[in-house]
């Protein structure tokens, strides 16, 4: 008990060690009020606590058949899990929920939502999709494109696609976006002089200009079609090496670049630059087969530590290079530009197929953890391991009894496999994997019963604490992590499934499939809808519909919303980039953490209303 005790102050104080960073613009969210029919007589219910919300605000539930009397369902106040359960509702006829909360004796109305009668038990929120021919539902986003506090998707849709090591003629990229009760807002076509393929295309949905609504920004070229059927560039313009004779063949080595912003109401063009750094010398990216010079990440940072900024990037085998990029009224203006010129610099070949956005240095600004080094908010070199190229990243609290954030990444160099580092200085901090290729690996707190992360990767026979002890053999599941169930702890998703650590299998979507071949993630997971716990989203078997699963479990734990706080918020806008990973929070999310856990210090943006969180 002393030890415990001890733990909870030593977490008591990191917390309140961290300084205060700038108050940060943020979208405004509703609600996001969700009730699922879990059987023909009850009802799982669930709702945000927002970061503008006292931690300990009250609610009341109401339930109303038809046009009948509303009757209230809590019998004092909810102060704890923002969810409920009605365990004795009559689903033979509609009915009307209403959720409402407390303050100062005074009811005042959050949300309300139907059900209707013949609403099928199931565990899913359906959206049907206009899927082209011999296309596939691929990596989407969400952000509010419109400003009413609600979610829109946005849906990469993928039709024959090649890797930057393959030769081939691939099919036009396609974007399209959709409110969450399925209508169809605006298709984006990038082109044949954009190739598809997991390292081309990254884009980043997110108010970048703070008007409320969320804008919609890729690389684009000769050929794009917006959402109004305008082309950018030349209409005619083929840059693709189309000779089936050639060492190049489907490749694209020539032609003009370019980096566009979308408006995300209708997908509509609004500015358009030259995309940089430019190819220039191919063989300063490694090769001359436009394979190196053709990995691109994306990213949104606060590197202002209030507004947001675009970070597009080009290279990280060799040579690499990572530009900012600011939307001030309604254009795109350069704010620094990373280049390590040639592959024998010492950040150079330190990237992976992913990256990470945080504060590492709790400035109040954000920086780029890119793979194995780090890039500071001015866009100079913060740290570099010199570990080299890996495949996943993991950057949060995971060592709760340590001051500030960590780092653990995989590694390919056949030295140091996997390494676990502080995020802020690069100090390696564990080492293993030792002459090993290591291509996927894990940390997170997945046991209730330890407090801290375990981190474990392919390959490797044994898991380990964050002080680098053994703990006992590691999970099968090396891809994607969930926060599900009732606890604290995250759980394991691998494929359509959900795995709890040491007890297997504890939720199945069936009829519904994972993407990106071996690496089994889902189209996107992320806290879209009711309280903190993660929504899974996944394509139907038929490609003509995603699914967005939501947790019934019941839990007394309240958070506020996973999304608003800055680094999970950033997490899902770069979680479609390249490789995806799972994101993750800024703070300490699992066992033994002490709540209530301080509101982030942030400015909710929305159109007609600025609020800021309360203290």
């Amino acid at each position: 008990m002393k030890n415990l005790k001890n733990t909870l102050l030593t977490a008591v104080f990191l917390l309140v060690a961290i300084p205060l960073s700038a108050q940060r613009q943020m979208e405004y969210l509703d609600r996001g009020f969700v009730a699922v029919k879990t059987s023909d007589h009850t009802t799982f219910l669930s709702w945000r606590l927002l970061a503008t919300d006292e931690y300990n605000l009250p609610f009341h539930l109401y339930r109303q058949y038809g046009e009948g009397k509303k009757v209230r369902l809590t019998d004092k106040p909810l102060l704890k899990g923002t969810n409920f359960e009605d365990k004795r509702v009559d689903l033979a006829q509609d009915v009307t929920y209403t959720l409402v909360s407390v303050e100062n004796q005074q009811e005042n109305l959050e949300a309300t939502l139907k059900l209707e009668k013949n609403t099928p038990v199931r565990q899913y929120l359906e959206i049907p999709l206009r899927t082209p021919e011999d296309y596939t539902p691929g990596d989407a986003s969400v952000a509010d494109l419109d400003g009413d506090g609600s979610y829109e998707i946005i849906v990469h849709q993928i039709g024959k696609g090649h890797d930057n090591a393959h030769n081939g003629i691939t099919t036009d990229p396609i974007f399209q976006a959709y409110k969450l009760d399925g209508t169809f807002l605006w298709e984006i076509n990038l082109g044949k002089n954009i190739r598809e393929g997991a390292h081309y295309t990254q884009f980043m949905v997110y108010d970048l200009d703070g008007d409320g609504r969320a804008e919609f920004v890729c690389k684009t070229a000769d050929g794009t079609k917006d959402g109004s059927g305008k082309i950018i560039g030349d209409p005619d313009a083929d840059w693709r090496d189309t000779d089936s004779n050639s060492s190049t063949y489907g490749r694209i080595l020539t032609g003009p670049e370019y980096l566009t912003v979308f408006d995300g109401r209708t997908g509509e063009a609004v500015s358009t630059v030259d995309y940089l750094p430019e190819r220039g010398d191919l063989r300063s990216w490694g090769d001359t087969r436009a394979n190196r010079s053709e990995r691109y990440l994306a990213a949104v940072a606060y590197l202002d530590g209030e507004n947001p900024s675009i970070v597009m990037t080009r290279g990280y085998y060799a040579r690499t290079a990572l530009v900012a990029w600011d939307f001030k009224d309604g254009k795109l203006v350069s704010r620094w530009v990373f280049d390590t010129e040639t592959g024998k610099h010492p950040y150079a070949g330190q990237g992976y197929h992913s990256l990470a956005v945080a504060d590492v240095d709790q400035d109040g600004k954000d920086e780029i953890i890119f793979g194995a080094m780090c890039i500071d908010d001015d866009g100079t070199g913060l740290y570099t391991t010199g570990l080299g190229h890996g495949d996943a990243l993991h950057v949060t609290d995971l060592d709760p009894d340590r001051p500030g954030l960590e780092a653990f990444g995989i590694h390919e160099r056949r030295k140091i496999g996997a390494a676990l580092r502080d995020a802020k200085t690069g100090e390696i901090l564990f080492k293993g994997g030792i002459d090993q290729d290591v291509g996927r690996g894990v940390a997170a707190n997945i046991d209730p019963n330890h407090r801290g992360a375990y981190m474990w990767w392919l390959g490797s026979k044994v898991m380990y604490d964050m002080k680098g002890n053994p703990v006992g053999p590691p999970p099968r599941s090396t891809n994607f992590l969930i926060w599900w169930d009732g606890d604290l702890s995250r759980e394991l998703l691998n494929s359509n499934y959900i795995e709890k650590y040491q007890e297997g299998i504890i939720f199945r979507a069936e009829g519904a499939l994972s993407i990106n071949g071996s690496k089994s993630t889902p189209n996107l997971s992320a806290d879209i809808l009711g309280d903190w716990r993660e929504e899974l989203i996944l394509r139907s078997e038929d490609n003509q519909s995603l699914r967005i699963y939501t947790t019934t479990i019941p839990t007394e734990h309240r958070l506020y919303t996973l999304m608003h706080d800055p680094v999970y918020r950033l997490s899902i806008a770069w979680q479609n980039v390249a490789y995806n990973q799972p994101p993750h929070t800024g703070f300490y999310l699992g066992t033994g953490m002490v709540l209530p856990v301080k509101a982030p210090d942030i400015r909710v943006v929305n159109p007609g209303r600025d609020l800021k969180t309360k203290k």
